[in-house]
């Protein structure tokens, strides 16, 4: 390719513009890099030195000098921010070093438990080290990629291994450098989070509503949904910003730094925006007394969002070698979690739903309110003696709290704030939907639709029994199982086996091919193992697990119809209310009658054999938790008990390893807390032989 310079040289210094530099490349450059000093000024240090008015006059020079000259376009070209052609899809991007998630710790004592396991692994020069305390902005984690000081590359997080390229979009950032100011050569990869601002997120939706356009519920999900748009020019429209704080090298022995606060002040001066208020602690006294301050004074006065605090050893050396646990988590970073988002809003209804035990649950329906980044319109009451003891009333200002993906509950009235139109509120003596008298159990606590055919338990249960850990019949969905029951072409679990094609077809929506393929899943359960059906049945506190330990026992439905509560209190692992469960499930009348329907419908599942005592797994106690890249649950479930593992609900000291994926739950800190290990699916793999 020919350079400007060449090309002024053939083509003579009378075919130039009169208005254009003489020396193109060498004004492009001059530009580049006052555009560029001026955007990190203006956005990063909010001391400009150059008006507005300068800044667009110097960049709509340099966007004329490009356009004659389309070789002088570089990949830190500020005229790169307003955005690329629109993509018609994004392409995976496989990290160089994995986006690790981190554990956390919801008060103190669990923030002191976490140190004495790093003294238990690494001894006591843990407590030497010091700790970097940041916060934990609550916004859309990526990864930039720099070359030679150039970015690349930019992607978000996905599942940690792999994200999508959303290069184009990050370029539109304004505080992300398009090229490092004096950061050591070759390539670099930077983690952080792009966020919104409060103050430039309202104004957006101020302009969305004066638009007539509908407006974004939160800046979390706001800043995920404009990371992935596959136009670049509508990412350009939205003030994101972005923090940095941590940094992969391809080679670490040439790390500039030897501790995290090193390593974010290097940031800094590479031009890299890092979040305010960050402290170097000596002890993890000075990190609580950090974490209160942030929670209690300083969070409310942040013009961005945080969930908390993060904790790390300030040592990197001492990072390296405590090193990940699972593949996943680092052991030398936790996150400070506060307390949980709270809001206020009125509680307009208190509805009952009908679970598929016949229990009646009541819930809350509530004024939609923002909580913890999402909307929440619906609460937990769980039981009319929670909402007599809160004295809850319909009509009440009530606070509403939301911790993490825990269903968002209603803590309690706010009493000062009533006006005399609340009412109080009542169980129904009438099941809600058939009507039924409701019965209540001996505690009061709990109240039952006694109706086993009540259209309310039925439509449960039979959701229950099509999804994923039962029958797994794949499309037959909520909406599509009420369509059945209200068509009357099914009352029970035994009548979908009886439909056909045609039957289906007679319903709305349904179309030949997505009738057939009903057909066709519902009648592929039919292989399923016994295991699943039991599961699938609903028997009151029969899991999974309990599901495959009867299934293994008795090897047959009828077996297992047939035995006593004695018969069944002898399997290891189940205890007397199980037993008795079981057996007052198989005695029912109408569970007979069920079963016999089943039966001639085809439906005569057996258990598998158990592995042999040569698995790779055999003797071995394995809990799942969070969601795998490339196994279902079922899936994983049936691969370590193929190897002759055995997989548990709980976790706990006899537990031999945890297999956690992304979003694990309290398994994954439960098993931290007591040392049980923790590997990825690759790790199972790996252990499996394959």
């Amino acid at each position: 390719m020919s350079t400007p310079r060449k090309r002024e040289s053939q083509t003579g210094a009378a075919s130039r513009a009169p208005d254009l530099p003489e020396a193109p490349a060498d004004r492009a450059a001059t530009l580049r890099e006052t555009l560029n000093r001026a955007s990190h000024e203006y956005y990063v240090l909010d001391h400009p030195t150059i008006s507005d008015v300068e800044y667009d006059r110097l960049f709509r020079e340099l966007q004329k000098l490009e356009t004659v000259y389309p070789e002088l376009r570089t990949a830190d070209s500020p005229t790169s921010r307003v955005g690329a052609e629109p993509q018609s899809a994004l392409v995976k991007h496989r990290h160089s070093a994995p986006m690790l998630s981190l554990g956390n710790a919801f008060d103190d004592a669990e923030l002191q438990a976490w140190e004495e396991r790093l003294v238990r692994v690494a001894g006591a020069e843990i407590t030497h080290a010091g700790y970097s305390a940041e916060l934990k902005i609550d916004g859309a984690a990526v990864s930039l990629t720099y070359e030679d000081g150039v970015l690349v590359v930019g992607a978000t997080r996905g599942n940690g291994i792999i994200g999508e390229d959303v290069t184009a979009n990050i370029r539109t950032v304004r505080d992300v450098p398009l090229r490092l100011r004096n950061a050591p050569p070759g390539r670099i990869d930077i983690r952080g989070e792009i966020y919104f601002p409060f103050d430039q997120f309202e104004r957006m939706n101020e302009a969305r509503v004066a638009a007539g356009e509908p407006v974004f519920a939160n800046p979390r999900n706001a800043s995920a949904g404009s990371l992935r748009q596959l136009d670049p020019s509508i990412t350009a429209s939205r003030p994101l910003r972005f923090f940095g704080y941590a940094v992969a090298f391809d080679d670490p022995a040439t790390l500039p730094f030897r501790t995290q606060s090193e390593l974010l002040r290097s940031l800094r001066s590479w031009g890299i925006p890092v979040a305010p208020h960050s402290l170097e602690c000596s002890t993890l006294a000075e990190v609580i007394a950090w974490t209160h301050h942030v929670e209690q004074h300083l969070r409310a006065e942040l013009n961005f969002a945080i969930d908390g605090g993060v904790v790390k050893v300030n040592s990197l050396r001492l990072q390296d070698d405590l090193g990940v646990v699972g593949g996943r988590e680092p052991r030398w970073a936790i996150a400070r979690k506060f307390a949980p988002d709270i809001a206020e809003t009125r509680l307009t209804a208190i509805e009952v739903n009908v679970g598929r035990t016949g229990q009646l649950n009541p819930y809350a329906v509530l004024e939609p309110v923002e909580i913890g980044g999402t909307t929440v319109r619906l609460a937990t009451l769980h039981n009319e003696q929670l909402i007599r003891e809160k004295d809850l009333r319909v009509g009440d200002i009530v606070q509403v709290k939301r911790a993490g993906d825990v269903i968002p509950q209603v803590i309690g009235p706010v009493p000062e704030r009533r006006n005399g139109d609340e009412r109080e509120w009542h169980m129904p003596s009438h099941c809600p939907v058939c009507n039924t008298p409701v019965r209540r159990d001996a505690d009061l606590a709990a109240i039952y639709c006694p109706n086993v055919a009540c259209p309310g338990r039925q439509l449960e249960g039979m959701v229950y029994f099509a999804s994923r850990g039962a029958m797994d019949i794949r499309g037959l969905s909520y909406a599509r199982i009420e369509q059945l029951l209200q068509s009357g072409l099914i009352h029970d679990v035994a009548d979908l086996y009886t439909l056909t094609t045609e039957n289906i077809l007679a319903l709305d929506g349904y179309q030949k091919k997505s009738a057939t393929s009903l057909v066709e899943s519902i009648a592929a359960s039919r292989s399923q193992p016994l295991s699943r059906l039991l599961t699938a049945l609903g028997i009151p506190h029969v899991g999974e697990a309990a599901a495959k330990l009867l299934a293994r026992r008795f090897g047959s439905m009828g077996s297992l119809a047939a035995a006593t509560v004695e018969q069944i209190e002898t399997i290891r692992g189940l205890g007397g209310v199980i037993a008795e469960s079981v057996a007052s499930f198989f005695h029912d009348p109408s569970v007979r009658t069920l079963l016999t329907k089943l039966e001639l419908a085809g439906v005569t599942p057996d258990e598998p054999a158990q592995a042999s005592a040569s698995g790779a797994l055999t003797g071995q106690t394995v809990v799942i938790t969070g969601v795998l890249p490339t196994l279902s649950r079922s899936q994983a479930t049936a691969l370590i008990e193929e190897n002759g593992g055995r997989v548990t609900s709980s976790v706990s000291r006899a537990t031999t390893f945890v297999l956690a994926g992304t979003e694990p739950g309290s398994k994954f800190d439960r098993a931290t807390a007591l040392g049980v290990p923790i590997i990825d699916e690759s790790e199972l793999f790996n252990r499996i032989g394959q």
